[in-house]
């Protein structure tokens, strides 16, 4: 088969190399890839990548061989699932608890575009606790997890203040419930309940400004990459009582919450956005415009039955 290893090369970062099918393990399918989505987190890896580094955690394919100690799906079955890695190939070996069965209504391409957003923004609200009537914050809703979170929150009740620089983007995100879009942090109208915080740099701590008393900011991420300073006297101008959380989505299985987005989509509860739609061997172009934010929205590569 054919699969995409790191160059090292920011210009291509990516190229084909033969390689041998996956042996799944015991709890393992093997699933014929049909669309996989990068993440923008995989493209920093990509800048200096590791040994041995096989990118690839969000696809939907056909499984092809079941796993053997009886787990997961028949062969036949359409899946999305979260492998560890390895999944810009043709084949994957994917564990059963990290993949759920697609119905007929939902394609590959939309399906690949859930897994990494899609289970960041579910465990972040589990992680929140009830939102209903809660003013919330969240900052980087530009990309996929600020899409389903504002989808989501929304839907349960809360009061979404989205942070994006981009026009269109922002009408999207009203459209999908939110009620209000600021430019940034600094021109968030507080004060909130929840702070859902993924940028890094300045806004941590202009969002952080932003709580009402007791609040909490759940920090996720720092697309950014620039780190985030914090001066202890700013509090007594701000919020008293504020808890800062660290959070990082990673912990499997995630069968489950992969079903429960199918489940939301294929109910017209949530609504992947696809940014791009193109044939593999355009991966590399792919990948240098989302490292430099020239997509809006998931950016999705076919390998074949999903064209």
């Amino acid at each position: 088969m054919q699969r995409l290893i790191p160059t090292g090369d920011p210009a291509r970062p990516v190229e084909f190399a033969d390689d041998a099918q996956p042996v799944p393990a015991a709890d393992e399918a093997l699933v014929r890839v049909e669309a996989f989505a990068p993440n923008r987190g995989e493209t920093f890896l990509l800048e200096d990548p590791r040994p041995g580094l096989l990118p690839g955690k969000d696809l939907a394919g056909l499984v092809v061989q079941a796993a053997a100690d009886g787990s997961g799906p028949p062969i036949g079955a359409r899946v999305v699932s979260h492998p560890p890695r390895g999944g810009w190939a043709e084949y994957a070996a994917v564990p059963t608890h990290s993949l759920a069965v697609l119905p007929d209504g939902i394609d590959a391409v939309r399906a690949a575009a859930l897994p990494l957003a899609g289970i960041t923004a579910l465990r972040l609200l589990r992680t929140a606790g009830s939102v209903a009537g809660r003013r919330v914050l969240l900052t980087g809703a530009a990309g996929g997890v600020g899409h389903y979170l504002t989808e989501l929150a929304a839907a349960s009740g809360a009061d979404v203040t989205a942070v994006t620089a981009t026009a269109a983007r922002g009408e999207r995100l009203l459209a999908r419930g939110a009620t209000s879009v600021v430019r940034d942090a600094a021109e968030a109208r507080g004060p909130f309940d929840l702070v859902l915080e993924s940028t890094g740099g300045a806004a941590l701590p202009q969002a952080l400004a932003r709580l009402a008393a007791g609040g909490t900011l759940i920090w996720f991420g720092q697309a950014s990459r620039t780190p985030v300073t914090l001066d202890f006297f700013d509090f007594f101008a701000g919020p008293e009582g504020a808890s800062i959380r660290h959070f990082h989505y990673a912990g499997a299985p995630y069968g489950e919450d992969l079903a429960t987005l199918v489940r939301l989509v294929e109910r017209g509860r949530l609504h992947p956005e696809i940014g791009r739609v193109d044939d593999w061997a355009r991966t590399a172009g792919t990948l240098v415009d989302l490292r430099e934010r020239r997509i809006r929205g998931k950016a999705v590569l076919t390998t074949g039955a999903a064209r």
